[in-house]
């Protein structure tokens, strides 16, 4: 009787046991949490492509906070830094000065627990997304914190380019190898061979025309974009404001005009109503921030204003361009205060940075041992057919 006793008591305790844990594991499950999504789908993102044939588009990212049964959670503050990709030492991007950066630093108010906007991601790796959320009304939820990671594959365009010029450097160097590995006779007051003196004479004019090519290109390249980022800038500052006063609301555009590659840039946009002197809060903010170069976007979102009728983020403007960023703004839907749309702009001046001394010459050495591959297997041919030669020209004798 009494073993039959401490079987039940030791099965209940199991049993008990097994229900404590479901319970801790359900719970550890059911945590408040935040989704990506992202347009194109993260399987077609594309780094940012300075060349590009058709112009490219920001990735377009919405972030969702939901509880713990997977709804979306009202009245949310989410704040979100999006960091790019660690620097590897082995193979640099086109833009290393940007590796292990933060790009983008907002903090937006999002009634249905939604933040969308879209960014230009400069080059591949993964990046991390470092998502905050706060309950905007107190103790409507515990705040949490969570990490995403945004995958970008390299374009195949750059394998392609990579594959063709190594192709070139081996056929140079085997070509080379073979000259230079061939019979030949050294005449006297000879410091070289014919053979070989030719082929060094050719790729001395080679390599000068080159350098010649590159630079009157670049030369002339730098003058057209010149006068080009000129016209453009004086045709967007002379229609665009950095601030305006119209239909009771004063709004600026605050913070940086200066900003260096590397370095994220701090801006504002504010609006005051006019007649009061008090913060505009029934407001929309359109954010838009281009090239003044090429034209392209590098980022856009849609904000509101806090209460103190201001909105603030950080951006890292990554190619060394002037930018601009342009605000358009609206009503708020609904709102008792409707106006005609107007838009304010200015114009970011960027600091360019030049890539660092060993990113150079890593992509220098690569080369000049593709090249040097080329030049062994063209002398190693040689050198196995000499001998081949010599006994082919005894049998003859």
């Amino acid at each position: 009787m009494a073993k039959i006793k401490l079987v039940s008591l030791l099965s209940l305790l199991g049993l008990l046991g097994a229900l404590g844990y479901g319970a801790v594991g359900r719970s550890q499950l059911l945590q408040p949490s935040v989704k990506l999504a992202t347009e194109p789908s993260t399987t077609q993102l594309l780094p940012f492509e300075a060349d590009a044939a058709q112009p490219q588009n920001p990735v377009q990212m919405t972030l969702q906070a939901l509880d713990a049964t997977g709804k979306p959670l009202q009245n949310a503050n989410i704040h979100v830094k999006l960091l790019t990709p660690p620097t590897n030492p082995w193979l640099p991007t086109d833009f290393p000065i940007v590796e292990g950066t933060k790009l983008l630093d907002l903090a937006a108010i999002a009634a249905n627990g939604q933040l969308q906007f879209q960014q230009m991601l400069p080059i591949r790796g993964d990046y991390q997304l470092q998502v905050e959320v706060i309950p905007t009304v107190a103790n409507a939820f515990a705040p949490f914190q969570q990490t995403l990671t945004l995958s970008v594959a390299e374009n195949s365009i750059k394998y392609r380019n990579f594959a063709i010029l190594a192709v070139i450097l081996v056929a140079v160097g085997f070509g080379g190898g073979w000259v230079i590995g061939g019979k030949q006779e050294l005449q006297p007051g000879e410091i070289a061979p014919q053979r070989v003196r030719l082929l060094l004479s050719g790729a001395i004019v080679v390599a000068i025309a080159a350098l010649l090519v590159v630079n009157i290109s670049a030369e002339l390249s730098h003058s057209h974009e010149h006068s080009h980022e000129h016209e453009h800038r004086d045709k967007a500052i002379a229609a665009l404001p950095s601030s305006a006063n119209t239909q009771g609301l004063e709004v600026k555009l605050l913070g940086h005009h200066h900003a260096m590659v590397g370095e994220p840039a701090e801006l504002a946009v504010q609006a005051i109503d006019v007649k009061t002197g008090q913060p505009a809060t029934d407001v929309v903010f359109d954010i838009k921030a281009k090239s003044l170069e090429a034209g392209w976007v590098a980022f856009t979102h849609q904000a509101t204003p806090n209460n103190q009728g201001e909105f603030a983020w950080q951006q890292q403007f990554f190619d060394g361009a002037p930018h601009q960023v342009e605000v358009e703004v609206t009503p708020k839907p609904g709102a008792a205060r409707q106006f005609s749309s107007f838009k304010v702009a200015q114009e970011i001046e960027v600091e360019g940075v030049e890539p660092p001394l060993r990113s150079r010459l890593l992509s220098l050495g690569y080369f000049i041992s593709i090249l040097l591959v080329g030049l062994g297997l063209g002398l190693w041919i040689q050198q196995r057919r000499q001998p081949r030669s010599l006994l082919d020209s005894k049998a003859l004798n």
